[in-house]
């Protein structure tokens, strides 16, 4: 999977802009620094399980943080149409 070219980042100094370019979604995402940091990953192709394996490197979070956050970031960015798989 990986994020559409369609979609554009701009980081912030507390996360991330995203904003889609071709009109199927109208609106700006703004993401906290952990959501920011699984939407960088997806720059590249990778799986979920990818994605997990990074944060959990960077990260130092409860059993089951990490999945369950990469999870709902990946389902928010499906529901808009951000993810090609």
């Amino acid at each position: 999977m990986k994020l559409k070219s369609t979609f554009i980042t701009h980081g912030t100094e507390d996360g991330q802009i995203m904003l889609s370019l071709d009109g199927k979604f109208s609106g700006m995402v703004r993401s906290n620094k952990t959501a920011a940091r699984i939407i960088d990953l997806l720059a590249e192709e990778t799986s979920r399980d990818g994605i997990v394996a990074q944060m959990r490197e960077e990260y130092d979070a409860p059993e089951g943080a990490i999945e369950r956050d990469v999870d709902k970031i990946l389902a928010a960015l499906r529901s808009i149409g951000a993810i090609d798989e």
